[in-house]
């Protein structure tokens, strides 16, 4: 019979509420033993139900067999975790072998990469608005200078280069060539197109995708991040007017959808993304070629924009970058990766000191006058390296096991499988079996220590060969590589 070996602590998230003892004179906590019909048990999604919170046998189960295998970055929060996270509490209809599989593509992880980078300036660039909008009504109102309108428009450009990410990132997708030939809708000889399918598979995708951005983004905006992701990937024609949304006007909706934005008929209206595509400036065009080629230039913007899409998200703090909750300390966190307060309480975060961007206050770089001007005036050299990035590839039987969740979760609850150290100590007391040889022991220790000791970074997609366009499965760190090419050519 198979046990499972939980952790040696209680579970580190609580579901509850607490209450005054007036008997005791004293705070009483009540856990929620039965969330079926608790107010904050489920959150709608485009119209799916995701779970919110989980009670604890949810939570020792998902510690025990979903939770990411120690690595050398076990210790902190990466893309991995989200995902994993947001792969346990989505529906039981999302739980098909295509879907999870499609979800642990480098493509995909590509796509989500770009996305946490685009919604971190994208929120800071509300923020910006709404406060800007009281500025200028009341009887206090402030007047616009020239140099007010200079630096919202450089905030613009910022946020389409981004977008630009994003939609590079999405097109390899959509396109159906490589490791998405498979999910493509179109079949190869016949050439009919399976709708219906593809529209579930997308609408499944976008929720998915809007989940891992609001947990990445310490739950905060959800609303806004919900209409945003909404509008990237259908274009403002399918998003639904509801209340929660805001509401943004004409100048502000130039000043954060772009140059590029054009509304047309909804039957010859394509995505946001794709139209960032459509027509870029010559100045942008290294862009297209972040995490593939090693910029060689004297713009200052691609390269800071760079080195934030190539660092790894365990690694943000060194170049003092936040994106969300990457690269935090799981201690932390909880299970569900809500921040616990009384940790960082513990930790001595200050205004000085403070690395993952947790009391300070993330805000918006004010561009200097005339930046967009010298970008244009900027040179671009020929490229000699191209970036080999670390993916690990997911194996039949983890894909297996997610489709397998909800089976997995009854087989546990039903058999009382769960034990604590204290219990399981007793058995393997009173237990007359041997155990594995020592030779088993011993190699199975060198085997997960090896892989520790090996650069896994888990944020980054595998090899990108920039010649061939094709993905090469390669185990190692990060490193650059010098391209062959003819002289004369770049």
């Amino acid at each position: 019979m198979k046990r499972i070996h939980v952790d040696n602590y209680a579970p580190k998230y609580y579901s509850g509420k607490w209450s005054w003892d007036s008997e005791k004179d004293c705070l009483h906590f009540q856990a929620h033993n039965d969330l079926e019909n608790a107010r904050e048990r489920f959150i709608m999604t485009n119209g799916y139900k995701f779970l919110r919170t989980i009670d604890q046998e949810e939570e020792l189960i998902f510690r025990q067999e979903y939770v990411r295998p120690k690595s050398n970055n076990s210790d902190t929060v990466v893309m991995r975790d989200i995902r994993d996270l947001v792969l346990y509490l989505m529906p039981r209809e999302f739980l098909s072998y295509k879907f999870v599989e499609f979800m642990h593509e480098p493509p995909v992880h590509s796509v989500l990469h770009a996305l946490v980078l685009y919604f971190e300036y994208y929120l800071r660039l509300v923020e910006f608005v709404l406060i800007r909008r009281d500025e200028l009504s009341g009887q206090m109102a402030q007047v616009q200078s020239e140099q007010t309108i200079e630096m919202k428009q450089t905030f613009s450009v910022y946020l389409s280069q981004y977008r630009m990410l994003v939609a590079r990132n999405y097109c390899e997708i959509i396109k159906g060539q490589g490791l998405m030939a498979k999910y493509y809708h179109m079949k190869e000889i016949s050439n009919i197109s399976a709708t219906i399918r593809d529209k579930f598979f997308h609408e499944q995708f976008v929720a998915v995708a809007i989940q891992i951005i609001w947990i990445c983004m310490h739950r905060r905006a959800y609303f806004v991040i919900e209409m945003e992701m909404n509008r990237l990937f259908r274009s403002e024609h399918f998003v639904t007017a509801r209340p929660e949304y805001l509401k943004f006007t004409e100048a502000e909706r130039s000043l954060l959808y772009g140059r590029n934005k054009k509304n047309l008929n909804y039957r010859v209206q394509i995505s946001p993304l794709v139209q960032e595509l459509e027509k870029v400036a010559p100045e942008d065009m290294p862009i297209l070629w972040i995490g593939r080629r090693k910029y060689r230039g004297t713009d200052f913007r691609i390269a800071q924009l760079e080195l934030e899409y190539i660092v790894p998200g365990s690694q943000l703090h060194l170049i003092d970058v936040s994106h969300g909750i990457l690269g935090h300390p799981k201690k932390l966190y909880n299970t569900i990766l809500s921040l616990d307060w009384p940790a960082v309480r513990y930790s001595n975060f200050s205004e000085k000191f403070d690395p993952y961007h947790i009391i300070r206050r993330p805000h918006l770089v004010i561009p200097k006058l005339g930046e967009l001007k010298m970008r244009k005036m900027s040179e671009n050299y020929e490229h000699f390296y191209k970036l080999s990035m670390v993916f690990e590839p997911c194996t039949h039987n983890q894909i297996c096991k997610w489709v397998k969740r909800d089976i997995n979760i009854a087989f546990f609850r039903s058999e009382g499988l769960l034990t604590n150290v204290v219990s399981r100590c007793e058995k393997e007391l009173t237990s007359t079996s041997e155990g594995p040889r020592i030779d088993k022991i011993i190699a199975h220790y060198f085997k997960i220590m090896s892989r520790i000791r090996k650069g896994d970074f888990d944020d980054t997609p595998r090899i990108s060969d920039v010649s061939t366009d094709k993905w090469l499965p390669r185990k190692g760190s990060i490193s650059s590589e010098k391209l062959s090419h003819k002289p004369g050519k770049k």
